[in-house]
């Protein structure tokens, strides 16, 4: 343990530093470029998932409106109907009454 150690053997120890070093930092680059994407990703899924919610929200107001448009042209041809008959009947009463000649 008392020996020394020659200048090329220190160089050559440096040298596998350096090496080391660099290609720590080249994964340390690598990952920190990696972690800026999931963020950006992250941001992106959030910003979906609002986008997601919003729609859903709108979706159900246009299913009340068209609910309500459905059942509006729905009760218009239930009144039509009702008139109809109501006419018709009128109608047959009054005929016969005009028959019977009471009318």
């Amino acid at each position: 343990m008392d020996t020394p150690v020659s200048r090329a053997e220190v160089k050559e120890i440096e040298s596998r530093l350096d090496a080391e070093n660099e290609r720590q930092n080249h994964r340390l680059n690598a990952l920190e470029e990696t972690v800026k994407q999931i963020h950006s990703l992250t941001i992106s899924v959030e910003k979906l998932a609002l986008s997601v919610e919003r729609m859903a929200k709108e979706q159900a107001g246009q299913n009340e409106r068209l609910k309500a448009i459905e059942n509006r042209d729905g009760e218009l041809w239930r009144k039509i109907v009702g008139y109809a008959l109501t006419a018709g009947a009128g109608f047959l009463a009054a005929s016969l009454l005009r028959l019977a000649g009471i009318f």
